[in-house]
């Protein structure tokens, strides 16, 4: 391993979109941020996630049932970061 790297000619390699999803740059009160930041703290669940539910809801959409396969890929992602 060398002491020092040299990454002045380096390239950031591409994101991999999240399948399903778009990111957006979305103006909200700063009120309902921190509300929905107060609630993810106390639920373990982010707070864009948790704006996207209730909108998801409003919308009049059905809860999706959460099946092996995306729990398995939810253990593999949450395990991934961990490292």
């Amino acid at each position: 391993m060398k002491k020092v790297y040299d990454f002045s000619a380096a390239k950031r390699g591409a994101v991999i979109p999240a399948e399903g999803k778009t990111r957006i740059t979305i103006y909200l009160d700063d009120a309902v941020i921190e509300k929905y930041k107060s609630r993810s703290e106390k639920m373990g669940k982010g707070y864009q996630t948790l704006i996207n539910d209730a909108l998801r809801e409003n919308l009049g959409f059905e809860p999706e049932v959460l099946t092996a396969t995306m729990l398995r890929k939810i253990l593999r992602e949450e395990l991934a970061q961990s490292e």
